[in-house]
């Protein structure tokens, strides 16, 4: 890496970290989304984990709840070419995401620490902890850490003795300014049509480390796909959206690159 690379990267570094301790600060919620892809026959045993050693240690050290959830559905939206592509994680394998709350940076660092020094989870994790890398679980653990935006700063529990099929997308935007320009968006007008329109919000969120930097993440919760299509569709056509989006400034084309689109469905022991 030369000199000036290494002064942009510290410098996106910094500004990450100060906008994170700004969220801190005012009391927004912090998340991290973790994913696993893994072998389909592999779904017991990380199931297992999750189940019986991760989401009870959570909980027991004052923490969740944590979501898990198997991604059944996903699709990527290239902005600037209009192109569709299916990004299945392969042929017999699955993805599994899971999601830990946070009220603060501190609590997503100090979490792992937490959990790894409890005896209980050590004896629960056993299986998983000692898997050989011959044999592993899961082959692609990925994270990111996302802060929630003002407009909406914590998360809205969805009820969980009702039927429920999650919607989680991603937009990436190829500069700081762009991002932001989206999140300024929802925050002025987009987020209170999804909500008029039934696309009810879980949480939203802007990424400050992970993949696919910078971007928007947010999580919808729908009763079934039949009412998550109609929603759509109903934001599609609603004056509103269609008045906001051709605001200047505000269109698909100036701020974002990609949108990626998951269907997921929860676990049964999923805390959300």
């Amino acid at each position: 890496m030369n000199r000036r690379n290494f002064i942009h990267a510290t410098a996106v570094t910094l500004g990450a970290t100060a906008t994170a301790q700004a969220a801190d600060a005012s009391g927004r919620d912090f998340y991290e989304l973790r994913t696993y892809t893994l072998k389909a026959e592999k779904l017991p045993l990380l199931d297992t984990y999750l189940e019986k050693a991760v989401l009870p240690t959570v909980d027991r050290i004052g923490g969740g709840p944590v979501g898990v959830f198997l991604e059944t559905e996903s699709n990527e939206r290239d902005v600037v070419t209009g192109t569709r592509t299916a990004t299945t994680a392969g042929i017999g394998t699955q993805r599994v995401h899971v999601l830990f709350i946070h009220k603060s940076v501190e609590s997503a660092v100090s979490l792992p620490v937490a959990i790894d020094r409890d005896p209980t989870y050590q004896k629960e994790a056993y299986a998983f902890l000692t898997a050989k890398p011959g044999d592993p679980v899961y082959q692609r653990c990925t994270s990111m850490l996302l802060g929630a935006i003002a407009g909406m700063p914590s998360l809205a529990k969805p009820d969980k003795s009702k039927a429920r099929l999650f919607n989680l997308r991603t937009y990436e935007s190829h500069n700081d300014r762009a991002a932001a320009k989206k999140v300024e968006m929802f925050e002025k007008g987009e987020l209170e049509i999804f909500k008029s329109d039934k696309l009810t919000p879980v949480f939203f969120a802007s990424a400050y480390a992970g993949e696919s930097l910078p971007n928007l993440t947010y999580l919808l919760v729908f009763p079934n796909d039949a009412e998550r299509e109609a929603a759509w569709q109903r934001f599609g056509k609603n004056p509103a959206w269609v008045k906001l989006k051709a605001t200047p400034g505000y269109a698909d084309g100036e701020l974002l690159t990609r949108i990626t689109n998951r269907i997921l469905i929860p676990r049964p022991y999923s805390g959300l």
